[in-house]
């Protein structure tokens, strides 16, 4: 996403978030390097070389210790992390669970949720939808990836991972069976553990698959699938089955031939309903005897354990096109199989959002003690007959789970509860599950460097104040963009989602008051809104057009025309440019890309959707030090990740080099260097470029391989002892992290150690009249001198200054 918070004048901030250069920058020659990559005759003076330098040549680079900032918990609804997709128990062991991130991977407690491990950090995807343990052999786990909850932020799957060991270690498999899209629930057959279901729905969204990000495996075949081979290969199960998204699965306990399958899709279809299989899933039945066949959209299914005849279902309505409508169509009761069907008396309780809220649970010991599961969570203790109200923990359920204990089990928006009473009290387990969505908008405190502001998905905005994981809620709602403003620390600005939803703190984040006054028209989820960089007092907010404030915020005008190409579009990113604002640019969700030179008053359009533009910009930044370079990325598979323009938006260039095929969500630069230093933050991870886009490595080790939805530069004299150098990031279900900015100028070719090859790297470059090789920093000409040369190799004895 964009920056928009204010820096102080000594501070290099992340490109595009309204800093200016600190005073001790180097003015830089913006000149693509000539081709550098692989080994090349030696030149004349390549005899200079001595062996005792080459003999360091196996320094390694200084290491990237990357610090897990949290939070886990954060102070909200008594404690609070982000989104639990799925939660399984050992059936032997009371204490010992799996719980499953929306975007956070697999995490195990074996002490009843006092404390928690992540299992799958560096995996090639965090996004969850399924988990299952092997009945016959409970170590053998399974998590479907992919989160099967149908938002924009519930995202495409890779297949599944399967451990023998507990969860210490991970296969990957079913890339090719399941890539694009999510694994709703896993089941296995007790006697005959090596035979597997799996029910597959397409990446949700809104438009349709938004949330696939045009992952080439988005539109593969979905339903029921079986594995003979314990998960390595799978074959789809038709046999009446359509191809439709498989919202639940259940097995008979008592008879593993006889499957039910709920096959929901939430834009509604006639085929909708819930079908039986007698025979391991080769042919099936749709049921009916009373089960809806109309208006008919997500369906949830239970089986009760103890009396395998009975069914319970919850099935919503349709969703429109935009994500409304979709409420609860009622509660089902079968006591034969699904035979026949009775309507319980459920009500309403997924509002209009039963696509992505929707689950049922049923008591192991006590078939008519139930739970349904949506915005809010009832419970009958009489097979449906009537319900009550449970006080949930958190808003939003999408699992129920039991332990061996019989306690119930909640994962929520809000991460995971227990309750010892069938839901009338609960208690949070997140010490330590640090699986909290961030959306955009992290900002820092000027001159403290354990002060960090950030907005995240159905949990608010909250603050960190000390080292611990524990942060402070300060805000409701979803919390989207923050600002810390860099001139003045106490004056901060959270926002919520909707229009004019502009809170300001004038205490550091303590008290909060509407600074939305003025504020109207069309808007994305959380607006991205930006303090000027150069005058505090000056903000913009985006709807549609720009919205200008020259008080700090206290009221609004419109400053600019409709930005988009008309409804229901709205404005999704801005930036300004910190050396310059007059430059103002902005990405809107109809794939147009504008700049203004007046402030933000006239845009002139620069990109529209034609071929070859990037659909789904995600984030725009601009250098610190020039106005006109701005850089742009796409989350998106299949087309460039990252592109810069020079001249304010008239030409790009294409930076995606040796970037994966993976959808990049936010961009920064340092700029302080030969050359400036690019980090891409996408669905799988950070990488950096130190040569312009031609090369990418993953960079930060240990920071998990989770989706980055933010990143910050901070280099500079503020902060702690030595100034910041350190990149803040914010993922999309793994909380926030600091990564150390490690500058190695002698590791010529990214390579993330020191060989004899830099040596000839530098040499070409040197060659070539490159700036790549200018060590020295030099103006003027000649630029490059024998000086540069004593430069390098200083640097590269010293292994990485």
């Amino acid at each position: 996403m964009t920056r928009r918070r204010t820096p102080a004048p000594t501070r290099a901030r992340r490109a595009g978030d309204g800093s200016p250069a600190p005073s001790n920058r180097i003015t830089q020659i913006h000149r693509s390097p000539p081709g550098l990559a692989g080994p090349q005759p030696l030149r004349p003076f390549a005899p200079r070389l001595s062996a005792a330098l080459l003999l360091s040549a196996a320094f390694p680079l200084s290491a990237q210790t990357v610090l897990e900032l949290g939070p886990a918990p954060a102070s909200g609804f008594g404690g609070t992390t982000g989104r639990i997709s799925a939660i399984v128990c050992s059936p032997t062991d009371p204490n010992r669970y799996f719980a499953a991130g929306a975007d956070g991977g697999v995490w195990r407690t074996t002490d009843g949720g006092a404390t928690w491990q992540p299992l799958t950090d560096h995996m090639p995807t965090l996004a969850m939808g399924a988990l299952a343990l092997d009945p016959s052999n409970e170590n053998i786990i399974y998590a479907g990836t992919g989160e099967a909850n149908f938002a924009n932020h519930s995202r495409y799957g890779l297949g599944l991972f399967k451990s023998t060991d507990g969860g210490d270690t991970w296969a990957h498999l079913g890339q090719n069976a399941f890539a694009g899209r999510c694994i709703s629930k896993i089941v296995i057959i007790p006697a005959s553990p090596q035979i597997v279901y799996a029910s597959v729905t397409r990446a949700g969204g809104f438009p349709e698959m938004a949330a696939a990000k045009n992952h080439p495996g988005r539109n593969g075949p979905v339903g029921v699938f079986r594995s003979g081979d314990g998960g390595v290969t799978w074959v789809q199960l038709a046999g009446g089955l359509p191809n439709l998204d498989a919202t639940d699965l259940a097995m008979d306990p008592s008879n593993p031939q006889v499957l039910y399958a709920a096959v929901g899709r939430i834009f509604g279809s006639p085929e909708n309903g819930v079908y039986k299989s007698t025979d391991g899933g080769s042919t099936w039945t749709k049921l009916a005897g009373g089960f809806p066949t109309t208006d008919v959209g997500r369906i949830s299914i239970a089986i009760a354990l103890s009396l395998p005849s009975r069914l319970y279902a919850m099935v919503t309505r349709p969703s429109d096109a935009t994500g409304g409508g979709a409420s609860t169509l009622g509660g089902y009761r079968s006591d034969d199989g699904g035979a026949t069907w009775t309507t319980t008396a459920l009500g309403s309780i997924q509002a209009t959002y039963g696509w992505y809220l929707s689950c049922v649970g049923v008591s192991p010991t006590n078939p008519d003690a139930v739970l349904f599961g949506g915005l809010n969570k009832v419970r009958s203790t009489n097979g449906g007959a009537s319900f009550s109200t449970v006080t949930p923990p958190h808003v939003d359920i999408h699992a129920i789970a039991f332990d061996a204990a019989g306690r119930l089990l909640s994962g929520n928006d809000g991460g995971v509860h227990r309750s010892t009473n069938l839901g009338t009290t609960w208690t949070h387990l997140n010490t330590g599950l640090g699986t909290i969505q961030f959306y955009a908008g992290l900002s820092t405190h000027p001159t403290n460097d354990l002060v960090v502001f950030g907005g995240t998905q159905d949990n608010g905005s909250h603050r960190r104040t000390t080292a611990s994981l524990n942060w402070t809620s300060i805000a409701g709602g979803d919390g989207g963009w923050t600002q810390a403003d860099q001139s003045n620390p106490l004056r901060v600005f959270v926002e919520s989602q909707g229009t004019g939803a502009l809170y300001r703190s004038t205490d550091g984040g303590n008290t909060f008051n509407n600074s939305g006054s003025g504020l109207s028209g069309r808007n994305c989820f959380l607006p991205p809104y930006l303090i000027d960089p150069q005058n505090p007092q000056r903000m913009l907010y985006a709807t549609e057009r720009l919205f200008l404030s020259t008080n700090g915020g206290t009221s609004w005008t419109p400053l600019s025309g409709d930005l988009t190409a008309g409804a229901p579009a709205a404005i999704r990113s801005l930036a300004i440019a910190p050396s310059n604002p007059q430059f103002v640019y902005a990405a809107t969700n109809d794939h147009r890309f504008l700049a203004s030179t007046d402030g933000g008053a006239t845009f002139q359009l620069r990109l529209a959707s034609t071929p070859g533009w990037p659909r789904v910009t995600r984030e725009i930044a601009v250098d610190p030090t020039d106005p006109q370079t701005v850089y742009l990325a796409t989350a998106a598979f299949g087309e460039p990740k990252i592109r810069r323009s020079r001249d304010a938006g008239q030409t790009w260039q294409d930076l995606t080099g040796s970037l994966p095929d993976i959808p990049v969500n936010t961009v920064g630069v340092d700029v302080r260097g030969l050359l400036p230093v690019i980090y891409a933050g996408t669905d799988a991870g950070l990488y950096r470029s130190i040569n312009e886009g031609q090369t990418w490595r993953k960079y930060g080790a240990g920071l998990p391989n989770a989706c980055i939805i933010d990143l910050l530069v901070e280099v500079g004299g503020m902060g702690g002892a030595g100034g910041r150098q350190r990149l803040i990031i914010g993922t999309q279900g793994r909380g926030a992290w600091e990564v150390p900015i490690v500058m190695c100028y002698p590791d010529m070719d990214d390579t993330g150690s020191l060989t004899p090859n830099d040596f000839q790297v530098f040499l070409n470059a040197f060659a070539a009249q490159s700036p790549l090789a200018n060590c020295d920093r030099s103006t003027g000409t000649p630029t490059l001198t024998a000086n540069d040369f004593q430069c390098f190799l200083n640097a590269f004895a010293n292994g990485c200054p």
